[in-house]
C-alpha cells in the first residue's frame, strides 16, 4: 500500500499526485515511468514519472482523467492508499546517458503539450542540477489548458508559451513556435525532445525533420498494460517491431511510424479492434483484458 501525501488539480482534469514510495524514489530517473493500480481489482495504469524526491521518499505522478481507473485514482485524496506503486520501469532519458561534457555540446529545446509537459518537468530540472541550461515551449489550446508552467519557469533556461487561441504567449502551436525561434529569431539546437500526443508529436517530428534538429520522443501515451505482453504500445520504429512500455518509452521521433501507432490505439480500445489487430499481426501480443482506455 502506498501513501498519497498531496494532490493537487492542474487544471479540470488533470491531477498532480506525491505518492510516498521511498524504494522507487530512490532509484527513479528522468524518463522513466511506474504502474500505479488503484486497489486489488484495479486496472494496470503506466503513468510517467513527473518528479522524485529520494530524500522525502516521494514520486509524483500527473494524470488525466480519461477512462474509469483514471477516474476512480480521481477521487482518492491525501492520506488515502493505493494498491501498488510499482518502478522505475522502461528505459531512463538518453540524456541521462552522457557525460556532463558532451550534455555541455547540446543544445537542447523541448517541445510539450497537455500532459506531456509532466515527463519533461524531471529532465529539464535534471540538466538544471547539472548546469544545463535548455530552452521549452509548452502548448496548449488556450492558457487555461497549461500545466506546470511556475515549476518549469525555475529549471528552464527559457521558458516559451504557445496557446491556439493566442489567450498567452505566441499565437500558435508548439511547432510553429519552434518554426519561429529557428528561422526568425536566430536560435540554433542540435536535439530536441518532443512530448504530447501522438499527433502533435507527429507533426512537430515532422518540423524538426524539416529543421535538421535530431529528435526524441516519448511514446508513453499509447502503454496500456506497461509490460509489453498486452501489445498496445506495440510500434514500428525504423522499420523494426518495438513495444514502447519494454524497449522505451524514448524512440527517435523521426522513425516513429505515426500512423501505424494512432491506428493501433484507436482498435486497440475495443475487442472488435483487438480481434482485427490479432488477424493482421499473426501473433498473441494483443489477447489482453486490461482495457484499452484508462
Amino acid at each position: 500500500m502506498y501513501k498519497i501525501v498531496s494532490k493537487r488539480y492542474l487544471t479540470d482534469n488533470i491531477i498532480y499526485m506525491d505518492i510516498l514510495a521511498p524504494r522507487v524514489a530512490k532509484s527513479c530517473k528522468p524518463g522513466q515511468f511506474v504502474i500505479v493500480i488503484n486497489d486489488e481489482k484495479g486496472e494496470r495504469i503506466p503513468l510517467t514519472v513527473t518528479d522524485y524526491d529520494p530524500e522525502a521518499g516521494t514520486v509524483a505522478i500527473v494524470f488525466q482523467t480519461v477512462g474509469k481507473s483514471t477516474k476512480d485514482l480521481a477521487k482518492y485524496n491525501v492520506g488515502d492508499y493505493v494498491e501498488s506503486f510499482v518502478g522505475p520501469l522502461g528505459r531512463p532519458s538518453d540524456l541521462c546517458g552522457l557525460t556532463d561534457e558532451q550534455l555541455k555540446e547540446k543544445k537542447i529545446i523541448f517541445v510539450c503539450g497537455g500532459v506531456g509537459t509532466a515527463p519533461v518537468y524531471p529532465q529539464v530540472k535534471y540538466l538544471k542540477e547539472k548546469g544545463i541550461d535548455c530552452d521549452v515551449i509548452i502548448g496548449a489550446r488556450n492558457k487555461d489548458l497549461l500545466i506546470l508552467t511556475e515549476e518549469m519557469e525555475k529549471v528552464a533556461g527559457n521558458l516559451y508559451i504557445a496557446t491556439d487561441d493566442g489567450s498567452l504567449g505566441f499565437k500558435g502551436n508548439g511547432r510553429q513556435a519552434l518554426t519561429k525561434l529557428v528561422k526568425e529569431d536566430g536560435k540554433v539546437y542540435n536535439h530536441a525532445v518532443v512530448i504530447g500526443p501522438m499527433i502533435m508529436m507527429k507533426f512537430t517530428s515532422m518540423t524538426t525533420k524539416e529543421l535538421d534538429i535530431p529528435t526524441i520522443v516519448s511514446l508513453n501515451p499509447i502503454m496500456v498494460d506497461g509490460t509489453g505482453m498486452c501489445g498496445a504500445c506495440r510500434v514500428t520504429v525504423g522499420g523494426e517491431v518495438k513495444f514502447a512500455c519494454v524497449d522505451g518509452p524514448e524512440f527517435d521521433g523521426h522513425k516513429v511510424n505515426y500512423d501505424e501507432a494512432m491506428r493501433r490505439q484507436t482498435m486497440y480500445k475495443t475487442e472488435e479492434g483487438r480481434a482485427i489487430l490479432a488477424a493482421e499481426e499473426k501473433d498473441d501480443n494483443h489477447k489482453c483484458s486490461c482495457g484499452g482506455g484508462k
